[in-house]
C-alpha cells in the first residue's frame, strides 16, 4: 500500500496528474486535479489510495487523509466504485457529505452523480456512526475558501466542463454549468469547485 507521494505535479489533465517522485512518474486520478498546481520547483504532498483490479491497479490521491478515508468508506457501499467515490468528494467539502450521512439527508446525496435513492439510503445504512471516534469528528462541515492557482493555460472553462463530465455528470447538467458561469473569470479549479456547488444546491 503506498501511503503517501512527495513530489513535483508536471502534468495534468481532468481527470488526473503525473506525480514526478525522484524521476519516477506516479500517475493518480483526482477528484479535482486542478488545485494542483503544475510547478517542477515545488513539491506536493498527496495521500494515495491503492485500488487493486485483476487488470490494472490505479493510484487515488487526497489532499488529506480524512478525504482518504472517506474515499475509502464509500467504497465498502454497494454501487460505489472510486469514480462514484471521486465525484462525491469533487465539490471540496468531503465534510458536508460526512455530515448528510449522519443526518440521513438523502435529497443531498443523490443531486451526486450515479447516486440514486437506493444507494444514498445504502449510503446511509452502511456508513452512519462510522466516523464517531475519527478525525472526522471534529471536522467542521463549512464551505472552505481556495486560492486560485496561477496558470497560463487557455479555455479553463473548457477543461473544468470536461472535468464534470469525467465524474459523470451528463450534458444538461454542464450546460448549465456554463451558461451560469461563462461569464465569471476563474481559475479552473474554482470552475469546477463552482459547477459542483451549483448542482449539489439545486
Amino acid at each position: 500500500m503506498i501511503e503517501r507521494l512527495r513530489g513535483q505535479v508536471v502534468f495534468r489533465d481532468h481527470a488526473s496528474i503525473t506525480l514526478d517522485v525522484h524521476g519516477v512518474g506516479y500517475l493518480i486520478q483526482c477528484a479535482n486535479p486542478f488545485v494542483y498546481d503544475i510547478n517542477e520547483d515545488k513539491e506536493t504532498l498527496i495521500y494515495t489510495y491503492q485500488h487493486v483490479r485483476e487488470d490494472a491497479i490505479h493510484l487515488y490521491g487526497f489532499s488529506t487523509r480524512e478525504e482518504r478515508e472517506l474515499f475509502s468508506r464509500l467504497l465498502q457501499v454497494s454501487g460505489i466504485g472510486p469514480k462514484g467515490g471521486l465525484a462525491i468528494l469533487a465539490e471540496g467539502n468531503a465534510a458536508i457529505v460526512v455530515q448528510a450521512i449522519e443526518e440521513e439527508d438523502e435529497t443531498l446525496l443523490v443531486k451526486f452523480p450515479g447516486i440514486g435513492k437506493k444507494t444514498a439510503r445504502q449510503m446511509i445504512l452502511d456508513l452512519k456512526g462510522k466516523f464517531a471516534g475519527t478525525a472526522w469528528q471534529n471536522v467542521e462541515a463549512t464551505q472552505t475558501a481556495t486560492t486560485p492557482i496561477p496558470t497560463q493555460a487557455q479555455g479553463t472553462l473548457d477543461e473544468a466542463m470536461e472535468a464534470l463530465r469525467s465524474l459523470g455528470y451528463g450534458e444538461k447538467e454542464i450546460k448549465k454549468c456554463r451558461k451560469a458561469l461563462q461569464h465569471e473569470e476563474l481559475e479552473a479549479d474554482e470552475y469546477v469547485r463552482r459547477s459542483l456547488r451549483l448542482l449539489v444546491e439545486r
